[in-house]
């Protein structure tokens, strides 16, 4: 892949990073659904559970990777 190609794709990546009071940098799963390409919730969930099972699988404590957390939505 061409160097201008990674920068791009990581400068994008990086414009959906949150950051907590602490300062803690995170992603929210709904705005990377849209940014990986997945435009079915449900196709997306079975990845992020496949993540979750490769980091019980490498011995890494899951909460420390992924939070369950909402994302209020505005009702008009």
């Amino acid at each position: 892949m061409k160097t201008e190609i990674i920068q791009t794709l990581t400068a994008n990546f990086e414009s959906y990073a949150n950051k907590s009071e602490n300062g803690v940098e995170f992603w929210l799963a709904r705005d990377l659904q849209g940014l990986l390409g997945y435009e079915k919730w449900d196709n997306f969930l079975n990845v992020i559970e496949k993540a979750k099972t490769a980091c019980e699988v490498s011995k890494h404590n899951v909460s420390d990777h992924f939070a369950d957390a909402g994302k209020k939505v505005l009702i008009g």
